[in-house]
This record gives structure tokens, sequence and C-alpha cells, in this order.
């Protein structure tokens, strides 16, 4: 999920770059901080975060039945 999220982060970079538009905040939506978020999910979807495998259940425990 975090990998889908960064892909479109990328795009609306690459879109913000491409049209050359600042969104009315020159400091806060530019290409350069969109790409570091990109990464930072990215390097969060590699990390494992967010994954739904793995972990403790409750129904599979052992002593029961």
């Amino acid at each position: 999920m975090l990998a889908i999220i960064a892909a479109v982060v990328f795009g609306f970079a690459l879109l913000l770059d491409l049209t050359g538009t600042t969104l009315g905040a020159p400091d806060l939506f530019d290409w350069n901080t969109l790409v570091l978020i990109g990464l930072l999910l990215l390097a969060l979807h590699l990390a494992g975060v967010g994954s739904r495998v793995g972990g403790w259940s409750r129904g599979r425990g052992r002593g029961r039945g």
C-alpha cells in the first residue's frame, strides 16, 4: 500500500515539475519535497511497515482447542 502511495506522490511530483507550477506555496510543495516524501514511503514499504503479513494473531495460539 505504501508503494502505491509513493508512486502517486512521484507522479504528482513529475506533473508539478513538468508544468512548472508551485500550487501557490513554493517552499511547501516543490518537487524536491515530494520526491523526499516518495522516497520515505518507499523506504517504509521496503522495511515492511504497513504490511498485513506476520505478527501474532489471536486465533492461532497454543493451548486452544
